[in-house]
C-alpha cells in the first residue's frame, strides 16, 4: 500500500525489452534506499513495482506485458514519481493507494490560475462512476482531491508545492496519465451490489 505522497522524482534510465516484458533501471535521485530490501514494492508513476536489484542510487524492476498493457509511461526514459510502500507507523498524508492502475486518462486542460494550476483529465468511461467531487484520486502516483466532475472529465487544482515535488509539472494537453480511483468507492459499489443480489435471491425464494 501507498499514500500518494511522492517521496522523490526519479527517472527511468534504462528500459530493456525482455520478450514482451521490460526490465527497468530507475535512478532514484534522492529517494532514501537505506531500508529497502529485495522484493520490496516501490510505486513508479503510481504503478506498484517489485525491487529485484538495487544500490544506494538505483533499483531494477521487471514489468510484465500485462502491466504495460494497462498503464502508461513505463517504457520511456523519462522522469517518474517515486514512493516506497507504506509502513504501519507512517502518517497517512494522502489516501490509501494500492499501486494497481484502474485506467489511463488524458489531460484536456492544464492552465495556470494565479499561484495554482487547473488540471482537467478525461477518464475512461468505465471508471468515471468512481470519481466524485471532494473525493480522492491518484494521478501518476500523486494523491489529489477532485474539484469537479462533468461526465468523464474531472478537474483538480494543483498547489505550487505539488508541482515542485512531483513530475506533474511536465504534463501538457494530450498527455496520458495513470489513474487509480479511491478504493472506498469500489467497496461501496460492491456492498450495494451484494445487497441487490441478496434481495434478488429473496424474491425467488
Amino acid at each position: 500500500m501507498f499514500t500518494g505522497i511522492i517521496q522523490s522524482v526519479g527517472a527511468i534510465s534504462q528500459a530493456t525489452p525482455v520478450g514482451q516484458d521490460i526490465q527497468l533501471v530507475i535512478d532514484t535521485r534522492g529517494l532514501d534506499m537505506h531500508d529497502v530490501q529485495l522484493g520490496d514494492s516501490i510505486a513508479v508513476n503510481g504503478v506498484c513495482l517489485t525491487v529485484v536489484q538495487f544500490d544506494s542510487a538505483h533499483f531494477k524492476a521487471h514489468v510484465s506485458h500485462e502491466t504495460l498493457s494497462v498503464t502508461v509511461g513505463l517504457d520511456k526514459l523519462q522522469p517518474v514519481n517515486l514512493e516506497k510502500a507504506l509502513r504501519l507507523s507512517d502518517r497517512l498524508g494522502g489516501h490509501l493507494v494500492s499501486g494497481h492502475v484502474d485506467g489511463v486518462g488524458e489531460v484536456v486542460t492544464f492552465e495556470q490560475l494565479g499561484d495554482c494550476w487547473r488540471l482537467e483529465i478525461r477518464a475512461p468511461h468505465a471508471i468515471s462512476k468512481y470519481i466524485a467531487v471532494k473525493g480522492s484520486i491518484c494521478v501518476n502516483g500523486v494523491s489529489l482531491t477532485v474539484n469537479s466532475v462533468a461526465h468523464d472529465v474531472f478537474s483538480m487544482n494543483l498547489i505550487p508545492h505539488t508541482l515542485e515535488k512531483t513530475m506533474l509539472k511536465l504534463l501538457g494537453v494530450g498527455h496520458q496519465v495513470n489513474l487509480e480511483v479511491d478504493q472506498i468507492a469500489r467497496y461501496v459499489e460492491r456492498m450495494s451490489l451484494w445487497e441487490l443480489e441478496g434481495k434478488g435471491q429473496n424474491n425467488h425464494d
